[in-house]
């Protein structure tokens, strides 16, 4: 799905859930683009089952990917938050938003939450940026 009406242009990525539950992956309006939860799933399938650290990197490396698709640098990162249903994984997730945002520094929360909508999913994240 992509789409503009009135400025605000929507972009899917094709995931499972987007047209089910009615959401774009990444929504570009007044200069932001935000992009929804992203967790390990890819082509239908968990990704790093019961490696938190791997499934960080495979779920921002779908957000930033989306943001990629609209011409927006990571740099231009101004706000991440994670969630995260193991207490015991958030340093390691953690730990990636520091290898991949350390040197730009966003706005950042990290939550433990009771579950996520995969029973295998241990992380999802957002991400909101800049469009210059």
């Amino acid at each position: 799905m992509t789409g503009s009406v009135g400025g605000v242009e929507r972009r899917g990525s094709g995931g499972p859930w987007e047209d089910i539950y009615g959401y774009a992956r990444v929504v570009r309006a007044d200069g932001f683009a935000f992009v929804s939860g992203c967790t390990a799933t890819v082509d239908g399938a968990v990704v790093g089952v019961g490696d938190p650290a791997t499934q960080a990197r495979t779920a921002f490396g779908i957000a930033l990917d989306s943001l990629g698709d609209l011409g927006v640098p990571p740099a231009n990162v101004i706000r991440t938050r994670m969630y995260v249903t193991r207490r015991a994984d958030a340093d390691a997730v953690g730990r990636v938003h520091g290898e991949l945002f350390g040197a730009i520094r966003p706005a950042a929360t990290l939550v433990i939450v009771a579950g996520l909508l995969h029973p295998d999913h241990l992380v999802e994240v957002e991400i909101v940026a800049v469009v210059v």
